[in-house]
């Protein structure tokens, strides 16, 4: 059985509030603008989530819940992991590990450098950046997560939301 793995970097933050934390930075008018836009690109695909994930920080938070609303997924469901946010690719690996092997279709939410860099290497292919709100589809031909390396995946799409589709 096949495992589709979406990497999803959240939508445009907000700098303005300087007193803000990192973690704490929500959406900004152009993320709240393309966070459905691109959420509705994977419904007109025919993506259901069995799983999403997202880091904690605010800004992904954000984004995997307007994801989720849009792919009817219950946003109570989310799977909040702190290995996205300051974990660099070993921790998403690691949290991809631990995903139930009858969850087919993963979405999850999270930064660069590390999405870009993690997608390349599990992709066998060169991608220099994802974009706010870019979508990378990542398959692999494993039966279980914990059976998730680079050597199994292969790449499906690429996509943002300044691509005409």
């Amino acid at each position: 059985m096949n495992k589709e793995l979406f990497l999803v970097r959240h939508a445009k933050s907000d700098w303005k509030d300087r007193s803000l934390s990192d973690i704490d930075r929500p959406l900004n008018k152009r993320g709240i603008r393309d966070a459905p836009l691109m959420a509705e690109r994977l419904k007109k695909k025919g993506v259901h989530p069995d799983l999403i994930i997202s880091s904690p920080a605010r800004r992904a938070r954000m984004t995997a819940e307007v994801f989720a609303d849009i792919l009817g997924y219950n946003k109570e469901n989310i799977w909040i992991e702190p290995a996205i946010y300051h974990g660099g690719q070993a921790g998403i690996l690691k949290t991809l590990t631990q995903v139930p092997s009858t969850d087919r279709t993963v979405l999850l939410f999270g930064h660069n450098p590390d999405l870009t860099d993690l997608a390349g290497r599990l992709a066998g292919v060169s991608i220099i950046n994802i974009p706010t709100c870019g979508i990378v589809r990542i398959d692999f031909g494993i039966a279980g997560w914990a059976d998730l390396s680079p050597e199994h995946g292969r790449l499906i799409f690429f996509d943002y939301p300044k691509n005409m589709e």
